[in-house]
């Protein structure tokens, strides 16, 4: 595959079983979550843009600074899907997209390479697992651009994975960050927590 590969963080969801703006949370490094998750997807891929639910975000400057395109989804209420698509219709241009969650800053830069790798490879869907379990990110290929931007609701791109699962590139990793979904203060793993 030519072309750029972007990294979508997903970072518009509303954190309410964390109790508050999760993505605000800081880790024990002093970084928020969210912009630990980017810096890490940026390792991984050619460039790197974030879905917030509104531009006025604490954070939307942090993220300009560092280089992320800020994509605004004032539907984000409505789910992920309406993040995701923003998320691809923003980078319509991409050769494929690395999909994570901003919620999930654990995930090692090898992983996400990983993924990404598997795009330039080829792959039209792709994943790593730990332990035989998947997990995140999940990256796509240009192919699926216009159902992914076509997504609706709180399912994400589930429908996506679950129906074209034989077309789904298992990447194993040796790290459980890419099964570490952070909803609420105690998913922080110890000597984590800020």
């Amino acid at each position: 595959m030519s072309g750029e590969i972007v990294g979508i963080l997903l970072a518009a969801g509303a954190g309410r079983r964390f109790g508050g703006d999760k993505l605000l949370h800081v880790l024990a490094d002093g970084t928020p979550m969210a912009l630990a998750a980017a810096r890490n997807l940026a390792l991984a891929c050619d460039r790197v843009g974030v879905v917030l639910r509104a531009a006025e975000h604490p954070l939307a400057r942090r993220f300009e600074e560092a280089g992320y395109a800020l994509i605004v989804c004032p539907e984000a209420d409505g789910g992920m899907g309406h993040s995701l698509a923003a998320g691809v219709g923003a980078t319509h241009d991409a050769a494929g997209w690395v999909v994570a969650l901003a919620d999930m800053p654990f995930i090692q830069p090898d992983s996400l390479r990983a993924v990404a790798a598997a795009l330039r490879a080829g792959a039209s869907l792709a994943a790593p697992t730990f332990q035989g379990r998947r997990g995140h990110p999940v990256g796509f290929a240009r192919q699926w651009r216009a159902p992914l931007c076509a997504l609706v609701g709180d399912q994400g791109a589930r429908q996506i994975l679950t129906t074209h699962r034989e077309q789904v590139v298992l990447c194993p990793v040796d790290d459980e960050g890419v099964l570490m979904d952070i909803d609420r203060p105690q998913d922080m793993p110890c000597g984590a927590r800020g």
